[in-house]
């Protein structure tokens, strides 16, 4: 299991009651276990949150605001998707906008990606 920091950890706790909409959103969707995956909601990661992970499949949901195209940001991205790349974990970014205009196609984009997911480790 991905284990966080103790500092990430309470950072996922404290996370989990100021979800933005989309997450809100998609959360209510994916604690459903679409296609039988299991998620978790803001999850410590190392010295991470991710917006929502499932073991299972090894992979990482990120709901990107508008905020994630400016400033230092796409290279901060970059460093942490890079993290996560190096254990062997896959992100998936979504724009929060697609989550509010078709959360539905959102989530059945996530489960193609789950099942993508155990479909390669099943041939390694």
């Amino acid at each position: 299991m991905l284990q966080g920091s103790p500092e990430s950890n309470r950072r996922a706790k404290a996370l989990r009651k100021q979800l933005s909409l989309p997450e809100v959103l998609l959360w209510a969707a994916l604690k459903e276990r679409p296609s039988g995956f299991k998620f978790r909601s803001q999850h410590g990661a190392g010295p991470y949150v991710a917006d929502f992970y499932c073991h299972e499949a090894r992979l990482i949901i990120e709901v990107d605001g508008e905020n994630h195209g400016f400033g230092d940001r796409p290279a901060r991205d970059r460093v942490r998707d890079g993290w996560f790349d190096a254990r062997g974990l896959d992100v998936m970014r979504i724009p929060a906008r697609e989550v509010l205009r078709d959360r539905d196609s959102v989530v059945r984009g996530i489960v193609a990606r789950a099942e993508q997911r155990l479909a390669d480790q099943g041939t390694q």
